[in-house]
């Protein structure tokens, strides 16, 4: 099992506050993560355990990119002892036997323990510096650096190449004219 795949599931909470405004946008995000209700009803109790669980998530992107290394530790770990594990092996929709982190408790609960512990695993194989926030002004959405050189800084393919062009006008603009 790729734990560190969880942590995706970390990014798309932090990068989609619209859809924690009501329940019908809460049930589109667990769904889109997985994490579909089956015939459960999302509760007003799981649309704020995710609220308060996306400010952690952004508290601890904003410690790793500020090198605040502990803080963000401890928040991971705090998470990490709020949303225990329970493994559990799973076989549906044809996929061979694999393990799922938790099926019972709330919906907010089996999201939050797949992000976290996503989290806690991506940091402890690849370290803190490979959770960011863009840095394209104004975007500061979430993205984990997956690169081979740990060089990614952008949220998307097309904040880089906003913050490319800007870079590039703003060098132009400071180049003297010949003449």
């Amino acid at each position: 099992m790729d734990l560190t795949s969880y942590a995706a599931l970390a990014v798309l909470l932090i990068n989609s506050p619209e859809r924690l405004n009501d329940l019908a946008g809460v049930t589109s995000l667990l769904a889109e993560a997985g994490h579909e209700p089956h015939g459960r009803k999302v509760t007003r109790t799981d649309l704020e355990a995710l609220r308060d669980l996306r400010e952690e998530l952004i508290a601890i992107f904003e410690a790793a990119e500020e090198g605040r290394e502990h803080d963000a530790i401890d928040r991971v770990n705090s998470l990490l002892i709020l949303h225990p594990v329970h493994p559990q092996i799973s076989g549906h929709d044809g996929q061979p036997w694999h393990l799922h982190l938790t099926e019972g408790g709330r919906l907010a609960d089996q999201y939050a323990v797949g992000a976290v512990m996503g989290l806690a695993a991506l940091v402890t194989d690849f370290g803190l510096d490979r959770l960011g926030l863009c840095q394209a002004a104004p975007c500061r959405r979430a993205y984990l650096d997956t690169s081979s050189n740990r060089s990614r800084r952008y949220c998307s393919e097309r904040c880089a190449s906003r913050a490319n062009v800007a870079a590039y006008r703003a060098r132009k603009r400071k180049v003297p004219v010949a003449g």
